[in-house]
């Protein structure tokens, strides 16, 4: 049978390099750590560790099994911390995934709103590529997160929660930053600092300038909303952004001006398939969905 001890055992190895030190970390004794080690590896059938001279150096079986059991061992503290948050809703713990710039924008607005009402909630933010993201919350390492869609991960189920449209950010000093609106033919001979290549919505920004027959100037990539303003503040060029992560940016140096064809990045809200969304997700959804979008929108059951 898997003894989650000897998993942890095997951890603290990796982490320290030695059995004392293992034994240390975990309160217990050396020979202990050993015995454990000496479990897995009989579990699993050879050897994870070898040793030189003080040092116990991981095998590059053991390499390869380090992530799947981080994955393991994060699972079993999610369970406990699960059940204990089970017992009343305001005094769980929350963890949540999103894009850097969605955390610093709006997520951080509506994260200080759910905690003047759950104060005695503690939550933990985190920032990984969108298929880590995706991978993480499916298997219940994180709670939920928040992601551009459309989105077709068989472990997760999603729900719309934030729908942005696309604005310029144009130097504040530009001729086009007294606009109403701009047209794509205006950005036919402008400088672009661009987004996203590859997503959907680049995508469908990109149709839309072949449709106008407008070939696009692009001078600067990014995947980044600050980078990017940061760029057209120093007049580098316009950039086509999402308007609800680019207003935490805005100064005296750039303006938002609407662009005249709408496209618009929906954000989902998302948890893993595998399992209910708990009573503490469920009212974090429900509290974000009300900050976005305001009373009437629709909740879950």
């Amino acid at each position: 049978m898997l003894n989650l001890r000897s998993l942890e055992s095997f951890r603290a190895i990796m982490q320290t390099g030695s059995a004392t030190a293992a034994a240390k970390q975990m309160g217990l004794t050396q020979p202990g750590v050993s015995r454990l080690l000496a479990s897995l590896e009989e579990l699993v059938g050879f050897q994870l560790f070898y040793r030189e001279h003080s040092r116990l150096l991981p095998t590059d079986e053991a390499r390869l099994l380090s992530t799947e059991i981080d994955v393991l061992l994060n699972n079993a503290d999610r369970f406990l911390a699960l059940a204990q948050s089970m017992r009343r809703i305001d005094s769980g713990s929350l963890t949540i995934v999103a894009p850097a710039s969605f955390s610093s924008g709006p997520l951080a607005d509506a994260i200080a709103s759910f905690i003047t009402h759950y104060p005695s909630i503690s939550i933990s933010i985190d920032s990984h590529s969108p298929q880590q993201a995706r991978d993480l919350v499916a298997q219940r390492s994180i709670d939920c997160g928040f992601i551009q869609l459309p989105e077709q991960h068989p472990g997760l189920i999603s729900y719309p929660i934030l729908s942005s449209p696309m604005v310029c950010a144009v130097p504040a000093q530009h001729k086009l930053a007294t606009q109403s609106r701009i047209d794509l033919a205006q950005l036919a001979s402008e400088p672009l600092i661009m987004l996203g290549q590859g997503r959907p919505s680049r995508l469908n920004l990109e149709q839309l300038f072949r449709h106008a027959g407008i070939s696009m100037q692009i001078k600067l990539e990014t995947h980044n909303v600050a980078t990017a303003c940061a760029f057209v503040k120093r007049q580098l060029g316009i950039a086509i952004i999402n308007q609800v992560l680019a207003t935490q940016y805005l100064d005296s140096s750039i303006k938002l001006v609407p662009l005249s064809d709408t496209v618009s990045h929906q954000y989902g809200f998302i948890h893993s398939a595998h399992a209910p969304m708990p009573r503490l997700v469920k009212a974090f959804y429900q509290h974000c969905l009300v900050f976005f979008n305001g009373p009437t929108s629709e909740n879950l059951g």
